[in-house]
Parts: structure tokens; sequence; C-alpha cells
């Protein structure tokens, strides 16, 4: 919020309740109170708002992830990324909205196969591991329904993993905890491709989206994409940890699950050259090895 209405933007946020009120509007900003499950109150709140575009970023993570039940830890996250996103729309349809930025992922989504990294063109992993299956459904669902909307110029922004004050991979959170105490083990050979941002990049790339850029779906990703095996061992430097251990494939299994493993062994990560020539943009980290030292 801080960035769009630095850049001149009039904002009004979508909360659920006045306890999440007092942080929108200590950042300048209007609010509206709505459940995104809700229909009518979405409709009314879009109503209020009037808004000219729509930036959709609702989810409802809360403590870790448990990979071996993933689709569980993302259950009311995907119902805002299907039944939500519906509710969004239709609000926006009849709000007469022009254009709507909706947050979608880029990691354990993408084929595991071939090429280091994927661009937009390549479809997401048409086979992923079971425990994900409700999740990367409910992406689905959603990248389709906004870029392929014909009413609102419909731009997908598929976020790598985030870092940064707040988050899991931020000062305090579980990934960097986990790390300093070497808990966080190195599964089989490393060779799973990760890609990063940093949260104010993220940000910068999604006022650039407000702005310009034709509908589609585009990758907000750092221009480093990185093997476990390299930046596992980097952050832990970074942090001043003793390096990770190493847990054999078939033996973490049992601990994370398929998905866990393929996070290690099998991911790809995101081009981002799209995204970079659609809207003129720069991440300010280039790489995670900057943005880990001096931004976590």
């Amino acid at each position: 919020m801080p960035k769009l209405i630095a850049a001149g933007h009039e904002v009004t946020g979508m909360v659920r309740s006045e306890a999440s009120a007092a942080g929108v509007r200590a950042q300048g900003a209007s609010v509206v109170l709505a459940d995104g499950l809700d229909a009518n109150a979405v409709k009314a709140a879009v109503d209020e708002a009037r808004p000219e575009v729509v930036v959709h970023q609702m989810t409802a993570l809360k403590g870790g992830i448990n990979f071996k039940k993933f689709d569980e830890s993302f259950a009311l996250t995907n119902r805002l990324r299907t039944e939500g996103t519906q509710n969004l729309l239709a609000a926006s349809h009849a709000a007469g909205v022009r254009r709507i930025i909706a947050q979608s992922y880029a990691g354990w989504n993408l084929q595991r196969v071939g090429s280091p990294t994927k661009t937009e063109d390549v479809p997401l992993d048409p086979n992923p591991a079971p425990a994900s299956r409700e999740t990367m459904d409910g992406l689905l669902r959603l990248e389709a329904a906004v870029s392929g909307d014909q009413a609102i110029e419909g731009l997908v922004l598929r976020y790598a993993s985030f870092y940064g004050p707040t988050s899991f991979l931020g000062k305090g959170g579980e990934i960097v905890e986990l790390i300093r105490r070497r808990k966080l083990p190195l599964i089989g050979d490393g060779r799973g491709v990760w890609s990063f941002i940093h949260y104010d990049d993220a940000a910068d790339a999604t006022v650039r989206a407000v702005q310009t850029g034709d509908p589609g779906i585009y990758q907000i990703a750092d221009d480093d994409p990185a093997a476990a095996a390299v930046w596992l061992p980097e952050l832990a430097r970074i942090l001043g940890a003793k390096p990770p251990r190493h847990l054999p494939a078939w033996l973490a299994k049992f601990a994370v699950g398929e998905l866990g493993v393929a996070a290690f062994t099998q991911f790809r990560g995101a081009d981002n050259s799209k995204a970079k020539d659609a809207f003129s943009w720069q991440p300010g980290y280039a790489s995670w090895r900057q943005g880990f030292r001096h931004g976590l």
C-alpha cells in the first residue's frame, strides 16, 4: 500500500475486521470491511470504494506449511483463490472496474522436468504431487478466471518465494530460525531450483502492473534462480550458522512427503524476462545473495 500511495494512487484496503483496519489506515489508505467469501459483502465493499483498479492479494496463510498435508495448509486460501476470486470479479464487473491484478505463485507448481527455469508459456505441472492437487487446481482456476476475463483487463502476477521482514524467510521467521538451529537439512542432491523475490521488489512490480502491461500472466522473481545446494548453505553462512546437514531423499520422504523432497531435488525456477519487459521493471535485489544479506 505505501508504494501505491507514494505513486499517487488513492488506495482503499479491503479487510475482514476492524482489528486489521488500524494498520491499513496507518499506512494512509481508506478501509472497507468484507470477508472475501461473502459475495454480498464483497460487492458492497467494491461499490463503496468504486475503484478503477483492483489488486487481489487475498490469502489466509498462518503458521508453517505442512508439505505432507499441503492442501490442508492451503484449504482456506484455495477457497479465496476460487470463490473469493469469483466474488471479486463479479463485484468488479458491476462496479465498472477497468483492471484487476491477482496474486499467484511460481515455484512448486512449475513443471519439474526439463530446463532449470520456466517461462509463462510453459504449462504448470500436469502431474503435481498428490498432496498439492487441490492447491494446484485453485491456482489454475484463479489464473484462468482473471487472465481470461473478457470484460476487465486481467493480469496475474506469479510471485516467487517471498523473503524479507515478517516472512517465513526473514528475521525471526520460521525458515531462518530452523537454519540457525541447523534443523533444515539439505535433502538429496539439492538440485531443486528456487526463485526468490523480496517483498519490496514484489510491491514495486505490482505498482507497475497497476499502471501498465497487457492482460496476461507474469512471473515476478529476481534474476538469480538457484539450486537448494547453493542457496541453503549460503544463507547459513550469511546467518553465521553451521552448514546444513544432509538427509537422503528416501529418508526425508517420511518426514516431509513427496512435495517436500521435490523442493530440494526437482523444483524449477521462474524466468522473469516477460515481466521485466512489460513493466520496465528491475528488482532492486537482482540476486537473493544480496537480498539475504541486506534485506531479511
